[in-house]
């Protein structure tokens, strides 16, 4: 497989990945506001730090300016709107390769997103229109599961889902270690257990976490099920073992091999029960310069020629 190719498929699902999630991210605080007494909001500030958009955030962090920003600003890189503006890019310049069903959904979904900018920045839209992308993202996936030749191209479309999982999964739990609530409020256990829960519910992972933890919801046991977890599909762990799995099927894979070994050495070191917010914090940055190690040896390896291009190409 060429391996303009073999990059457009990996970014095609990385931008699918992020779409779904960023829509997760954002409902992180859009549930958590329905729970909360009168008058106390999130910090809606918090979430363009979490997706690493600081510098290019030119807005106060009221919560609709945020939300313009992560969801229909087409000039942000990091909105869901250019997410799958991108995600569509790739998929067009390989539909000979993506089953048509997969091409038509996401330029179907692309467009629902554009024509809706209204729906998605009023309270009483914002949910439905996020379970729509959210939907639709997953509707992609499963028909890329179901259709599309298990060769060395979907092998690729793996490692990207994974990959961009795994870092937005560490993402959405920065949304809790940076707080999500004014100090006063956030200091409260109930409402401290209530955050926790509904970092599970973003990720569809309450039920999955009562199952495989079986316990309440406490702190220390939802980081060690998303962190952990060799089951919960979204668990940093699960994902970290497909990438790995994926990447020892292709050849030259050994300095990809070195880099996941080095994330899992650190993951391994570590006990989260015992991290406080701010050291939790920082172990979630070093856990996501591991993802970008990651990424980096297999740019190096398979892909070549100009980061830039390869994400819009």
């Amino acid at each position: 497989m060429l391996s303009r190719v073999a990059g457009n498929i990996y970014w095609m699902a990385r931008y699918l990945e992020r779409t779904e999630d960023l829509a997760r991210l954002v409902n992180v605080n859009a549930n958590l506001a329905l729970d909360l007494p009168r008058g106390v909001s999130p910090i809606w500030g918090q979430l363009i730090a979490i997706t690493g958009a600081d510098e290019s955030y030119q807005g106060d962090y009221e919560e609709r300016s945020v939300l313009r920003f992560l969801i229909t600003n087409s000039s942000s890189p990091t909105s869901i709107l250019s997410s799958l503006s991108y995600a569509r890019e790739n998929a067009r310049t390989i539909r000979d390769v993506i089953p048509r069903e997969v091409w038509e959904t996401i330029n179907t979904t692309y467009h629902y997103a554009r024509e809706n900018t209204s729906m998605a920045l009023s309270k009483r839209g914002r949910y439905p229109f996020l379970q729509e992308i959210i939907s639709q993202c997953q509707v992609i996936t499963g028909i890329l599961a179901g259709t599309m030749n298990h060769d060395v191209g979907y092998t690729f479309l793996k490692i990207g889902r994974n990959l961009e999982r795994a870092d937005m999964t560490s993402r959405i739990i920065d949304t809790r270690s940076a707080n999500l609530l004014p100090e006063e409020v956030s200091q409260t256990t109930t409402f401290d257990n209530l955050q926790w829960m509904s970092v599970l519910k973003s990720l569809t992972g309450y039920q999955m976490y009562r199952r495989e933890m079986q316990v309440r919801i406490r702190r220390q046991d939802v980081l060690q099920f998303l962190i952990y977890s060799k089951e919960f599909p979204r668990a940093i762990a699960h994902c970290v073992n497909t990438v790995e799995n994926s990447v020892g099927g292709v050849p030259n894979s050994g300095p990809i091999l070195e880099s996941i070994a080095d994330l899992r050495e650190h993951l391994t070191n570590v006990d989260v029960e015992k991290l406080k917010a701010g050291r939790l914090q920082a172990f979630i940055d070093e856990i996501q310069v591991g993802f970008a190690s990651i990424h980096d040896a297999l740019y190096r390896t398979y892909f070549g020629g100009d980061t830039e291009e390869a994400e819009s190409a």
